[in-house]
């Protein structure tokens, strides 16, 4: 296995390795741990739901929010169904994986990081999509936040 992307936050990285040391139905279990461990929706954020921003291009109903701080440090918010752990342990590993990083950190993750943790040997093709699609609206928000 080639080596993770020094482009990539070192807890995500972390988080890679850990999957990547996993094999088939290890796998499975680890990401539905974090699904398990995803954080709730803060109240001020539920309140004004509809500022959510929905990800486009997933079968689940996916909604993502980021706040960034004064020194420009993002923190992604996910409303994901439980319904759905498997997308929703991917938002939970990248929820984790890139709390507290730059806007340019985001928008520097490779489109295939994922692949990586070798998640295509348990889940199908349309799951891996629809981690895509998360990844590419999160990298739209950072981007948004990196051009003011």
């Amino acid at each position: 296995m080639s080596t993770v992307s020094e482009t990539i936050s070192p807890r995500l990285r972390e988080i890679i390795e850990d999957f990547s040391s996993c094999e088939g139905q290890a796998k499975l279990k680890l990401l539905l741990e974090y699904a398990e461990r995803m954080p709730a929706l803060p109240d001020r954020i539920l309140k004004g739901k509809n500022d959510l921003d929905q990800v486009d291009d997933c079968t689940t109903s996916v909604f993502v929010h980021v706040e960034a701080d004064r020194a420009r440090k993002l923190r992604f918010y996910f409303d994901v169904p439980t319904e759905s752990p498997t997308v929703r342990g991917f938002a939970a590993i990248l929820e984790d994986g890139l709390r507290c990083v730059t806007p340019e950190q985001v928008l520097s993750i490779p489109e295939d990081f994922y692949l990586q943790m070798e998640l295509h040997q348990v889940l199908s093709p349309q799951r891996m999509q629809g981690m895509a699609a998360v990844l590419r609206q999160m990298k739209n928000l950072a981007s948004e936040i990196a051009a003011n």
